[in-house]
């Protein structure tokens, strides 16, 4: 087990370790710098850039993966469908050579160029563009997208340069931390009162604890019924598919339980790889002699798709949350436009 690995392993153990009891006195010191720099944003001394057309931040306060990926293509297409024009920014997180200038991605792109994420919302069909300066992206985008008249942000709350007028915040309920520590002796980028600030919560559950969660909070699920082949993404399979057999399951993504934990709940059972999120893969890990079938999420199966064979399936999902987070937003940025 890698040293980071540890580290997250500690975060979310019912009991601290000494790991986290000596990286506390850390967090203290982030958490007063974290304060800081919010104040200087807020009051001013530290300016925003504002765009032509309203900005959404789709984001969260931990680290790691919370569906924030799946919720901001869910959101463009449902944003379009109501008549909007929508672009999406990114970082790009575990792309090669991430500095320098805003790179658009295409839709054949190679995910090491401009990051999994990022081509996988842009292969649905919206203008990506990708860049560690928020700002700089969604410029370059609209420059290049002169129609489009709304930017999407996927991840990016603590980018507060870049001026929003919607700020949603997701956050996995599946795995939630055991205590409320700050980086690094917890995976909070912001304390919990951070989310009493944005505009809404929107929070990852099953479908079973959708009805659980308090009221306010918008409830979203991760929703995935046929596996698509690696290297032939017209031959789809059902779950039942992968029900006998030996099934090895690839997860390259911020919480890898989640999607082992589907695949259960789908009725396969598989023998789980958990890998560090954005892993880069290697032909050699999917030569599995053994294995009948590979399983993968969308998101790693763009970085096989040169060395795919005909074993290895990836599962898309769809996110679903109830029509009134769209109505919400709407109402921010139409607002937003008149004022």
């Amino acid at each position: 087990m890698s040293p980071a690995e540890r580290l997250v392993r500690a975060w979310y153990a019912p009991r601290a370790s000494p790991l986290v009891a000596a990286l506390a006195p850390a967090s203290l010191v982030y958490a007063a710098l974290v304060g800081v720099r919010r104040a200087l944003y807020r009051n001013g001394i530290l300016g925003a850039s504002r765009l032509r057309v309203p900005v959404v931040v789709v984001g969260n306060i931990s680290v790691g993966g919370t569906g924030k990926t799946p919720l901001v293509a869910a959101l463009a297409a449902a944003l379009a469908r109501r008549g909007f024009r929508p672009g999406i920014v990114s970082r790009g997180y575990g792309r090669v050579q991430a500095g320098g200038a805003p790179v658009a991605v295409a839709a054949d792109d190679d995910p090491l160029r401009v990051g999994d994420e990022p081509l996988l919302l842009a292969r649905g069909g919206y203008p990506v563009v990708v860049a560690r300066d928020r700002v700089a992206a969604a410029r370059a985008l609209l420059a290049q997208n002169p129609r489009c008249d709304l930017v999407i942000a996927d991840d990016g709350l603590q980018h507060y340069r870049l001026a929003r007028d919607v700020e949603i915040a997701v956050v996995d309920g599946t795995r939630p931390p055991a205590r409320n520590w700050l980086l690094p002796a917890g995976p909070l980028r912001e304390p919990p009162s951070r989310l009493r600030e944005v505009d809404a919560v929107v929070t990852l559950v099953t479908a079973a604890e959708r009805a659980a969660l308090p009221e306010g909070v918008f409830a979203m699920t991760l929703e995935g019924e046929r596996f698509v082949r690696v290297d032939d993404p017209l031959r789809t399979a059902p779950a039942s598919a992968f029900a006998g057999g030996t099934v090895h399951a690839l997860a390259g993504i911020g919480n890898p339980a989640r999607f082992f934990a589907q695949l259960a709940a789908m009725g396969i059972r598989a023998v789980a790889h958990p890998l560090p999120d954005h892993h880069r893969y290697t032909g050699a890990e999917l030569a599995i002699p053994e294995a009948t079938a590979i399983v993968m999420t969308e998101k790693d199966a763009v970085k096989c798709e040169a060395f795919a064979d005909e074993r290895c399936w990836y599962l898309p999902v769809r996110a679903r949350f109830d029509d009134s987070l769209v109505s919400l937003i709407e109402g921010r940025i139409r607002g937003s436009k008149a004022a």
